[in-house]
């Protein structure tokens, strides 16, 4: 078992525990602080069918009242309406402010119970049991909640900090393949932003990445995670360089708005997105032909989208792009890579820049 501990201040400090089959042992739990007995367990209906009665036996099998709510499977419900609904359904259920969450599920789950836990009762515990590789290596860590708007993505939200991040590999192997291949994209972020040596064990590994090998892909997950928790720690709540992270999600974001949320999958998009921020490195002068390559080989040997697969309406686009948490004014500020493992972070790019690389990406109109 690995055991990675996000330092911060102030009593926020958690462990994450990663191990192939955490959820068949229990030597980890002595090391977990939970203010209750009572949870409930907030998941989407297709996890429920597949993980929920497990994760709920174990807690109940070690003295825990624990219930499940859920909600349905899709970004487009990761919404202000859905939160209300589990408000209600957590209230029906009886908790209290002792009460915790267990956040069963992807990254519409982790980002959804995280908005939830910040909000009921203002404030109560709640910990990270992510299912799919995407918020196993990113979502789950770093305490950033939210939901969509229909002008956008994690319009409102909150920074608030899990209590604990509890990672069971097996969960993965009922993980169908697009969404399994859509969390290597946020993989292949972090390994961009670490630089060459992550970036190069991705390239040599590839394979046994695709094919779930157990311990390439819990050095994966536990290196990204490694990364993230380094930069959170440093930047909790995104003052500066926490923004890195959200390289490839500025183009992303606006093109999974554009298209309608469901249609290409988050990490779909960020993959696009990193393709296209690339050229966009390139055109202003920020990096080199050859950086944009590596990055491309790395995406394509993933098995991840590089441009979306229907047309783009302009208007849609920038619509999403201008409402972009990073915007100032007509121009939005995006973290670039000069080079492997060299951010540049808050460049400003200009309408006529992202308009020369989206042909790159995307058939447009309008």
């Amino acid at each position: 078992m690995r055991e990675i501990v996000v330092s911060l201040p102030e009593g926020r400090s958690y462990r994450v525990f990663i191990d192939p089959f955490l959820f068949s042992r229990d030597d980890w739990l002595k090391e977990v602080s939970f203010p209750s007995r009572r949870g409930v367990i907030l998941t989407n209906d297709l996890v429920e069918a597949l993980h929920a009665e497990r994760v709920q036996r174990f807690f109940v099998q070690r003295g825990y009242a624990i219930d499940v709510v859920a909600v349905p499977d899709g970004e487009e419900y990761k919404n202000l309406a859905t939160a209300e609904k589990v408000y209600h359904e957590l209230l029906a259920l009886d908790l209290d402010r002792k009460s915790f969450l267990l956040a069963l599920g992807g990254g519409v789950i982790t980002d959804l119970a995280g908005f939830v836990a910040s909000t009921f009762l203002r404030g109560i515990a709640y910990y990270q049991i992510p299912t799919s590789l995407l918020a196993q290596v990113d979502s789950s860590v770093g305490g950033k909640t939210g939901v969509n708007l229909e002008e956008g993505k994690n319009l409102v939200g909150t920074f608030y900090q899990p209590s604990g991040v509890f990672i069971d590999l097996s969960f993965l192997e009922t993980l169908p393949e697009r969404e399994y291949r859509e969390g290597l994209a946020e993989v292949a972020k972090t390994a961009f932003l670490e630089g060459e040596d992550f970036t190069t064990f991705l390239l040599e590994h590839a394979e046994d990445i695709l094919g779930r090998k157990g311990t390439v892909l819990e050095e994966v997950i536990a290196r990204s995670i490694a990364f993230k928790k380094v930069v959170v720690e440093r930047d909790e709540r995104e003052g500066g360089l926490r923004s890195i992270l959200n390289y490839g999600h500025t183009i992303g974001h606006a093109l999974e708005k554009a298209m309608g949320y469901g249609v290409l999958r988050h990490g779909e998009a960020v993959s696009v997105g990193m393709r296209g921020e690339a050229l966009l490195a390139c055109v202003l002068g920020v990096s080199t032909e050859e950086v944009y390559t590596i990055q491309k080989t790395v995406l394509e040997k993933l098995g991840l989208p590089l441009r979306v697969p229907q047309k783009i309406n302009l208007n849609s686009f920038f619509s999403a792009l201008w409402r972009d948490k990073k915007r100032e004014g007509q121009k939005v500020r995006c973290t670039l890579l000069a080079d492997l493992g060299k951010p540049a972070m808050g460049v400003e790019v200009e309408k006529a820049e992202i308009l020369q690389v989206l042909p790159e990406i995307c058939e447009v109109e309008g």
